[in-house]
């Protein structure tokens, strides 16, 4: 045999050993360290998605160590490469691609007459405000632009690590707010009739753009209708409630992963992960402040386990408070807001889900807005988890919860 061929053959053998080995690996660690619960419909879909997604990070570590790829940007292209098709605009559908106050948007407009001027909808992609994009959010804003007959803008912020706090919220402030000026002259849409929202930190963004605009200072420009808040991360001080507990390992968020998207989005300080997590960033005097708010019992009786215990918060530390601080400002953690500034904010349309570790947040944040007199429109999925949405037009990979959110979704929109 050729001494070519023969190196060719067994370099071809170690790289073949290698996937097997990484494949293994993968199966090993997904069926270990993930706990899906029975309650999922398709759990095996699931485990294949999140089997997906650890070896894009094994992969992405990998190729970061040799020097060749930052591991978030190997996963960015990887999840573009997964989620994003290009498909023909629908009949009944205009899609362009603009700049807003330099801030790259899409804009979805239904062309059937409508009888008179539409409602729109400003919306923020989620992805831990690392990941994502206009074009992984294609598919979820065609579907509610197309069947509830809504303007929707779709706005392509800047992430992190390039990009740290406030610069996302900055942007979707402005896209936004360029939007309101042009709406009815450009696009003829119902002043009266726009909302914002997002999906998990997308629906962070537009909670603290809501906060924000509803501020006297915010230049006179018309209050928004609603906000739209789907699966939202809301707050970066306790990672302890029962959902974090009972989902910490309910793909595709794990607990941890979500500690870690909050530190990206604020400054990149990974060393104090597990500080956050035991919740050593919060002092006492706030802690007690926060427990008006963030306290299980204010949970309803269904969402709170028998069985669960509080668990105990670490010991304060004032170098990762300090660090961390501004992660406990409204513009990161919204449910942290003062009533004064949560009695300003517009309706709202929450959605949880049941096997997510950002479930309280959104069931808390619901009752502080009830509690304060702003209406709340509520929609829970009882099999749903994290990123449900991601999957609502995936061919064979659709879950039922992810159509069954999109309808929830759609069915709030027409009562804009």
């Amino acid at each position: 045999m050729d001494i070519g061929v023969a190196i060719l053959i067994t370099g071809f053998a170690a790289v073949f050993a290698a996937f097997l080995l990484l494949l293994n690996g993968l199966i090993y660690s997904e069926f270990t360290n993930s706990k899906i619960p029975l309650g999922v419909v398709s759990r095996r879909k699931l485990h294949l998605v999140h089997m997906v997604q650890v070896g894009c990070a094994v992969l992405g570590r990998i190729l970061e160590r040799m020097g060749l790829c930052h591991q978030i940007t190997f996963t960015r292209k990887v999840l573009s490469w997964l989620t994003v098709r290009k498909e023909p605009v629908p009949s009944g559908l205009r899609i362009k691609d603009l700049m807003f106050a330099n801030v790259p948007v899409r804009a979805y407009e239904p062309t059937v007459p409508s009888g008179g001027r539409r409602r729109a909808l400003v919306y923020f992609h989620g992805g831990g405000w690392v990941l994502g994009s206009i074009d992984t959010a294609d598919a979820v804003c065609r579907y509610i632009a197309k069947e509830s007959d809504t303007v929707v803008i779709s706005v392509g912020y800047r992430l992190a690590p390039e990009h740290r706090y406030p610069a996302q919220l900055d942007d979707c402030e402005a896209a936004t707010c360029h939007f309101l000026s042009v709406a009815e002259a450009e696009f003829g849409v119902d002043m009266r009739r726009i909302a914002v929202g997002g999906d998990s930190a997308g629906g962070n963004l537009a909670a603290a753009l809501c906060q924000r605009l509803a501020q006297p200072q915010s230049g006179g420009l018309p209050p928004l209708r609603s906000q739209v808040l789907i699966y939202p991360a809301l707050q970066m001080a306790d990672f302890s409630l029962p959902s974090y507990v009972q989902n910490q390992a309910v793909p595709l968020l794990f607990r941890g992963r979500a500690a870690f998207y909050f530190l990206q989005y604020l400054n990149g300080e990974m060393s104090v992960c597990q500080d956050v997590l035991e919740g050593s960033h919060v002092p006492a005097d706030l802690r007690l402040q926060y427990r008006r708010w963030l306290s299980p019992d204010n949970l309803p009786p269904d969402f709170l386990p028998r069985d669960y215990k509080e668990p105990e918060p670490g010991e304060f530390d004032g170098e990762v408070y300090h660090l961390l601080r501004e992660g406990l400002e409204p513009g990161m953690s919204p449910l942290l807001a003062e009533d004064s500034v949560l009695r300003l904010t517009p309706p709202t349309f929450m959605l949880t889900c049941e096997y997510d570790v950002l479930r309280d947040d959104g069931l808390l944040y619901r009752k502080r807005l009830e509690d304060l007199g702003v209406a709340v429109s509520w929609r829970h999925i009882p099999d749903g988890f994290h990123g449900i949405l991601n999957f609502c037009s995936s061919g064979w990979l659709t879950f039922p919860s992810s159509r069954a959110a999109m309808d929830c979704i759609v069915e709030y929109v027409k009562t804009i």
